[in-house]
């Protein structure tokens, strides 16, 4: 038996299985993710089956997102405070509630609401996920978890759309959207009777806390050498830092919603929403210097190797996350193919993803940044030769050309989202581990809210007027997707300058600690 495959938890004499708990965790936040990536495919079924408009049904997908990225910090916080098992439950449980209610609905209006409580769900336990996995994973099992994190985020993105156009290809376009939803609430239940049987509930709180490990204790003996006061103890009085939650849940909202919304009143909205995070900063500052618990300690960015990461990751997905929102534009609109040659042919590229992030998780611990410099080298190339790809389809090529630059861009994802989470909690206390997943994976969202404007934006400036089937039309839909890949190769390569830049330090501070060792040694 491997002992290092088992843990224990204060308070239970049970012994628990580390492949098992990744696996219940891993299962649900692959339901999550397909249904951002699967919707894409239903939004035309969707419309004929509730006689509704474009319009009508945005929020399909632009509700979900938004909830998610509202509730993740906040649910991070609790899980933190309370036991992360039990609230990866309770937002598994609203989840399949969510999913169960899309596919009843017969009204846009109500779809719409059910699609914001679904994705508050996925908001609740998304967190969890790598919260538990940094409390009961350490060194290179930590990293392989987040390899294989990697695995089924990639694999997730890629089969959304097949599985939702198989759906509505076997079913008919009212049954086969609604089946998309409805199938997550037996998965679902599944998934909660092997999370009330696997997880490590216990007196899982006990584990939580300022003297929860060793660089918790190491972080309160630093903030009390600095004459800062002591954080109270969560067992001993509850600071769930209410005020700081309402605060980043309006940044949040303030920030996403003008890239998800049309109206003319957005940017004052996003004004809003900066004022209110920079309030948010100082609260949270001010909250802690008075002795509190702060939602988020802001000194969790004064760790390099998280500050950095959380920047890297920021760049990545304002850039990459729109490769296959405009292809599937590209292809569908511009060159007539049909949405299930879309998936099929971004299909290569979600398997090299997988083997690359399962690579990635086993050699992250030691070469996290070397790894991030390779992944975001191969993403920027990956989005040029797309572009010459693109060019020789608008002349009359196979789409089938374009899974070449996609797997070479899969590789350097897969990498990417492995060893980037690695080194990002790297050196967060596992008693943080649920907050800081949760402000990593909130900066996701809201640069990928922001991407995907931006280049949809650039995309449908130049295709505007565009006709299929055209030469004429061609070489526009051409134009339109080259410098919607441009925008995503330069805001990738600045990613990739971030990279080298957190190496280098990285490389700085190696070399330092050693010349350390070196004269305490002398």
């Amino acid at each position: 038996m491997n002992e290092s495959r088992y843990f224990s938890v204060p308070g239970s004499d049970r012994r628990y299985d580390r492949n098992k708990l990744l696996a219940v965790l891993l299962i649900p936040l692959a339901m999550s993710l397909l249904q951002v990536s699967s919707v894409d495919n239903l939004l035309p079924a969707m419309q004929a089956g509730l006689d509704a408009s474009s319009s009508d049904v945005q929020w399909v997908l632009s509700g979900y997102a938004l909830a998610v990225g509202i509730v993740l910090v906040p649910s991070g916080r609790l899980g933190d405070v309370f036991g992360r098992s039990g609230m990866f439950v309770i937002g598994l449980v609203i989840f399949v509630l969510g999913s169960f209610a899309c596919g009843l609905m017969n009204d846009a209006a109500p779809l719409n609401a059910m699609r914001i409580i679904q994705g508050i769900g996925a908001g609740v336990f998304s967190p969890q996920v790598t919260g538990l996995i940094q409390q009961y994973f350490d060194g290179r099992a930590r990293a392989r978890a987040f390899g294989f994190m990697g695995l089924v985020i990639s694999v997730s993105v890629a089969t959304g759309p097949i599985l939702s156009g198989l759906f509505v290809a076997w079913l008919g376009d009212d049954s086969g959207w609604r089946w998309s939803f409805l199938i997550n609430a037996p998965i679902g239940l599944i998934g909660l009777f092997f999370a009330f049987t696997l997880l490590p509930f216990g007196k899982e709180r006990r584990t939580i806390g300022p003297d929860a490990d060793a660089n918790e204790r190491e972080y309160v003996a630093q903030e009390s050498a600095a004459g800062r006061p002591a954080p109270r103890k969560y067992g001993s009085k509850l600071d769930l830092d209410p005020v700081g939650m309402i605060l980043l849940c309006l940044a949040v909202l303030g920030i996403m919603l003008p890239f998800m919304a049309s109206a003319s009143w957005r940017w004052f909205m996003l004004i809003g929403g900066v004022v209110i995070g920079v309030t948010w900063v100082c609260w949270e500052v001010s909250y802690k210097r008075r002795g509190h618990i702060p939602m988020v300690d802001l000194d969790l960015f004064r760790l390099n190797t998280f500050s950095s990461s959380v920047g890297i990751t920021a760049l990545q997905f304002l850039g990459t996350t729109s490769v296959f929102v405009i292809l599937a534009m590209f292809l569908q609109n511009g060159m007539g193919a049909s949405a299930l040659v879309v998936g099929l042919v971004g299909l290569p590229s979600a398997v090299a993803s997988a083997f690359a992030a399962v690579w990635s998780g086993k050699h992250a611990l030691e070469k996290g940044w070397q790894l991030q410099v390779l992944a975001m080298s191969l993403a920027t190339v990956a989005a040029l030769i797309a572009i010459a790809v693109a060019w020789y389809i608008s002349e009359g090529g196979a789409v089938w050309w374009l899974s070449l630059p996609l797997i070479l861009l899969g590789c350097g994802l897969g990498c990417m989202g492995a060893a980037n989470q690695t080194t990002a909690m790297l050196d967060v206390p596992a008693s943080h581990g649920g907050t800081a997943g949760g402000v990593y994976q909130t900066t996701q969202r809201i640069a990928t809210a922001i991407g995907n404007a931006l280049v949809t934006a650039v995309f449908f400036a130049v295709s505007s007027g565009a006709r299929t089937g055209s030469s004429a039309g061609n070489t526009q839909w051409f134009h339109a997707f080259g410098l919607g890949m441009t925008v995503i190769a330069v805001v990738a390569g600045c990613s990739l300058v971030a990279t080298i830049v957190a190496l280098a330090k990285h490389r700085r501070a190696e070399t330092a600690e050693v010349l350390v060792s070196a004269e305490v040694g002398a």
